[in-house]
């Protein structure tokens, strides 16, 4: 059996919609327990269930082999049944993670560096030291693609930020060598710039905060106040698919460096409780008429009173549901309900 917690990682999955409130506590663990070791689920042995958890409805069940995970996953239908329980109540099983969101993809602009480096021996020291990310080939114009996790990716341009960084304080020591220097390429004063203006610390009276794009809506939706600073500071951001950067700035001469590193702190903190707190669920429409896809939006708003900590995120093609898990399981199950109600009676 594996071993660590890495490997207990691997072998969890979160279930929600667990009936809340109804049996005591030890009796529902008792049943999940069951429902999870019977191979007409799918299951396995299992090793532990974590019930009740900080989250209504949701439980942890720790299978003591891996491959049970993947089977169970793979059942389309999971439905709680005991003789304890007045009826079946349908269970949501998702692989766990200790991200917020399994996989972001984000484009990086490597031609930055094309001066210095050869950006193929480049790119293969960055994958050596980024194997938990997938990265798309390389662009004419420098520009690669890279896929995995958010703080994989969040790493990863930490490191080149300060790859950057670095190339920047070599440039000032060797001007500083010699007034007489001559004049550098546009390539390398475009790595000194745009490196003074993004790495952390790199200037007092700026910071950066690199988000995953969905937990900054959620913040900038849900804790607004923290976007709405003084006068003397200002925030802005940049979102490039699934990260978003947010830049805070030194505006006004009341305005210290300690206030921007303050700002900085704050929304930084808050990003991460919501990395350990929030799901997503998506609601894609597909080949979905256009008076289909307006039902689901009239649905989700109609049901958005009920559910005043979900996020709703309308896209042409789909609806981003982002929340608690048991929060974003319900209303999914309550707007797919609805929705088979509407159609069904025109």
């Amino acid at each position: 059996m594996a071993t660590g917690q890495a490997a207990k990682s691997a072998r969890t999955v979160v279930i929600a919609g667990v009936p809340d409130g109804l049996l005591h506590d030890d009796v529902m663990t008792d049943i999940l327990i069951i429902h999870f070791q019977m191979s007409k689920n799918n299951g396995g042995d299992v090793e532990e269930v974590m019930y009740p958890t900080r989250k209504k409805g949701v439980a942890y069940v720790t299978f003591e082999d891996q491959e049970v995970v993947e089977s169970v996953l793979k059942k389309g239908e999971h439905r709680l049944e005991d003789k304890r329980l007045s009826r079946c109540y349908p269970l949501k099983v998702t692989r766990y993670c200790e991200d917020v969101f399994s996989s972001v993809t984000s484009v990086l602009n490597m031609s930055v560096f094309k001066d210095q480096f050869v950006l193929e021996d480049l790119i293969q020291e960055v994958k050596k030291k980024s194997t938990a990310l997938s990265f798309g080939p390389l662009q004419s114009n420098g520009h690669i693609s890279v896929q995995g996790s958010f703080p994989a990716i969040k790493l990863l341009r930490d490191f080149l930020l300060l790859k950057a960084k670095s190339l920047s304080e070599k440039d000032k020591r060797e001007e500083s060598k010699s007034h007489q220097r001559p004049r550098r390429r546009v390539q390398q004063h475009r790595v000194t710039t745009e490196t003074s203006n993004f790495v952390h610390g790199a200037d007092q009276e700026k910071q950066v905060v690199v988000l995953d794009t969905d937990v900054y809506h959620y913040m900038k939706y849900f804790f607004s106040k923290m976007f709405l600073v003084s006068g003397d500071v200002v925030i802005s951001e940049i979102t490039d698919g699934d990260i978003t950067t947010v830049c805070i700035e030194n505006a006004g001469r009341r305005a210290d460096a300690g206030q921007v590193l303050r700002v900085k702190e704050e929304i930084e903190k808050q990003s991460i409780k919501l990395h350990h707190f929030l799901r997503k669920e998506r609601i894609c429409f597909k080949e979905h008429t256009r008076d289909e896809k307006e039902g689901y939006k009239r649905v989700c708003g109609r049901l958005k009173s009920r559910y005043p900590r979900v996020l709703i995120v309308t896209y042409d093609t789909h609806i981003d549901v982002i929340g608690n898990s048991s929060e974003i399981f319900e209303f999914t199950k309550e707007v797919s309900s609805k929705i088979q109600s509407l159609f069904q009676t025109r």
